[in-house]
């Protein structure tokens, strides 16, 4: 606890430039770019309503909390695909692996690519298109660190590149993400803190042709875009914990820097560690929701255990929102007295 409140005192002055706590008396909303690194990628988050700092435990904390893997099991790899279906016919794709060094010290690479598909370019003399088209994508990668310092508490830190395409403009930029966990230790329960994408304004590069009435110009300067930081607050309660049932509540505070608070509520329910039911609901949007849900499947086989879930929500103005993935842990080779691998 001496190094978290260290590290709370040495980074507050740079949490407050970053704009972590609000700009009371200014409107926040739409203020920042970025926008797909607040797409949570994974389905189980998906399930939960995205109230998941501080149950997350699988390779998804990748993206919600580098700590959580710590609470990988002792197998050395593992791995995680997920693909969302999101509105306008985009998309997101994730992907994820992390490697045991030590007991207590795990790294991770993940990858976020968010496609916006094909569009059509229109001007104001043709707003149906003028027959050519231009695409709008982005990437980010991530190499994480996370460290258990003892049996109740984990941190961990992500260092990510992000890249911006759209059309023949491009942006890119360095964030990084903190996170820590910790085991109350008094009737199942814990809390966990995130700060995700911290890091500095960062001003496109490019050109692109601009028409008007008379002639055309080329546009080669640009306003800087900041990154769009989220803190977010966490709460879990096991209510129920034995070797069949185990019912998991969470609660979640999420801050981002570029839009109003929300609060999330989640469940996950998991029968013997092969069957889970996941529910949630988030207070507070912009956008009217509705209670969301999700399924999953554990299967542990003699060459390893994987995972399938699936997530949806909905959402008025987007509509419907599917997300699945499959997870995949590679059990350690072990050495029998003769001395064969298996």
């Amino acid at each position: 606890m001496r190094l978290l409140l260290v590290v709370c005192v040495l980074c507050g002055p740079l949490f407050a430039k970053g704009q972590i706590l609000p700009a009371y008396g200014d409107s926040r909303t739409a203020t920042t770019g970025w926008q797909f690194l607040k797409i949570g990628p994974d389905a189980r988050s998906a399930g939960l309503s995205e109230s998941f700092i501080t149950i997350v435990d699988d390779v998804s904390s990748l993206y919600w909390n580098p700590a959580g893997i710590t609470r990988l099991d002792s197998n050395k790899f593992h791995f995680a695909i997920a693909y969302t279906d999101y509105a306008a016919n985009t998309s997101m794709n994730f992907g994820g692996i992390t490697y045991r060094l030590g007991d207590n010290t795990l790294i991770g690479v993940s990858l976020q690519y968010f496609d916006a598909g094909e569009m059509e370019v229109t001007t104001e003399f043709l707003p149906f298109g003028n027959g050519q088209t231009f695409r709008a994508t982005d990437l980010g990668i991530g190499i994480s660190l996370a460290r258990e310092l003892t049996d109740q508490f984990s941190f961990g830190i992500t260092t990510k590149y992000i890249r911006e395409d759209l059309a023949s403009v491009h942006n890119q930029n360095l964030v990084f993400d903190f996170g820590f966990q910790y085991d109350v230790g008094i009737a199942n329960t814990r809390f966990a803190v995130a700060i995700s994408n911290f890091g500095f304004n960062s001003e496109p590069g490019g050109e692109i042709p601009v028409l008007n009435l008379n002639d055309s110009i080329t546009a080669d300067a640009f306003t800087e875009i900041s990154v769009p930081t989220v803190f977010r607050l966490g709460f879990a309660w096991d209510a129920i914990k034995n070797e069949t049932h185990l019912l998991t509540a969470a609660l979640q505070l999420n801050h981002p820097t570029d839009n109003n608070e929300t609060y999330s509520l989640g469940f996950e329910y998991c029968w013997k560690n092969l069957l889970y039911a996941r529910s949630g609901y988030t207070f507070a949007l912009d956008d009217t929701a509705y209670p969301a849900f999700g399924f999953g499947l554990s299967l542990k086989r003699r060459y390893g255990t994987i995972n399938f879930d699936y997530g949806f929500n909905y959402l008025n103005n987007l509509g419907l929102i599917n997300k699945i993935g499959i997870a995949y842990t590679l059990p350690n080779r072990t050495k029998n007295k003769e001395g064969d691998t298996h």
